[in-house]
């Protein structure tokens, strides 16, 4: 892990980015590291980042997925990488934890989410559904940005915030996807 720095997470108002496919290659860096920790751990890059040409909140999200029984070792392995558990307002309980991170690399600090989830789990099947629609659908990708867009004009900027404001727009994407 070299070529990347961990260190503590900032958080930041949200605001609305520009594609920039360095998301991708700091996140394949991340998923490298993770899975050499711990070979036992799938990992998957989700969220509008994985997502080329798609506009969003500039955060890498990962899925980070455990089997049965691994989600005390999942959880200690991005620990000892040096990922934090999530504070501040809401914070995602610690039997489906999100740990975050700061990470320099590439001469920037980018703000990482890893979502620690059962693997082949609803949540995991929704996830990486809901990213390989936005890849496939330009039309879907763009009702997801303007959305995403609308709720920043409104001045929405806190994180927690704006999670909760876009919640309705990724339930009714996933109704979508879900119906052939």
């Amino acid at each position: 892990m070299s070529a990347l720095r961990i260190q503590v997470y900032e958080h930041g108002p949200a605001a609305f980015r520009d594609y920039d496919p360095v998301f991708a290659e700091v996140a394949a860096l991340l998923i490298h590291a993770i899975e050499e920790r711990n070979p036992r751990l799938h990992v998957d890059h989700i969220g509008s980042t994985s997502v080329p040409e798609c506009r969003g909140k500039g955060v890498i999200d990962l899925a980070v997925t455990y089997r049965a029984g691994g989600l005390e070792e999942a959880k200690a392995a991005l620990d000892t990488l040096g990922f934090q558990r999530q504070g501040g307002r809401d914070p995602w309980p610690e039997d489906r934890p999100m740990r975050v991170a700061g990470l320099a690399a590439f001469g920037a600090i980018f703000q990482v989410h890893a979502h620690v989830i059962p693997f082949e789990g609803r949540e995991h099947g929704e996830l990486v559904g809901l990213r390989d629609a936005l890849r496939r659908d330009p039309r879907l990708r763009r009702a997801y940005e303007d959305e995403k867009q609308r709720i920043l004009n409104n001045g929405i900027t806190d994180s927690v915030d704006y999670s909760n404001a876009k919640h309705s727009l990724i339930a009714s994407m996933l109704a979508r996807i879900a119906t052939p």
